[in-house]
């Protein structure tokens, strides 16, 4: 198997996961509710773990995991949107966004493992 530099490895991967990211929000994100920044962190959080389930290699998960999903998804915007949800005067909007980021990358990851099981 040829073996390729670990910062193009993910480098390239990085550049995929930042056009996915781009192009789910525009087509998901709804006015006053983060939804394209849950998006993007359920469905990163799903293929990361299926990759890891399936036991991907090494340079697979530098470039799905440390790459793609790396620049996919997105802790920060997670964090500001919240905080700014909180601002706004919308604490319990607030509390559901953090909650529904956590309960659907939990769910996600489980959704990955039974698919895995599945399929062995």
């Amino acid at each position: 198997m040829v073996e390729f530099d670990p910062a193009h490895v993910v480098g390239a991967g990085g550049t995929l996961g930042a056009v996915l990211r781009y192009l789910v929000t525009q087509r998901v994100d709804v006015t006053g509710v983060p939804a394209g920044t849950f998006v993007v962190n359920v469905l990163g959080s799903f293929v990361l773990a299926l990759v890891t389930f399936l036991g991907g290699d090494s340079q697979l998960l530098l470039f799905v995991g440390t790459g793609a999903c790396g620049s996919f998804t997105t802790f920060s915007s997670f964090s500001v949107e919240t905080v700014q949800l909180w601002e706004a005067g919308d604490p319990g909007r607030a509390v559901g966004n953090a909650a529904a980021n956590f309960v659907g990358a939990v769910l996600a990851i489980g959704g990955a493992w039974l698919l895995v099981a599945a399929v062995s």
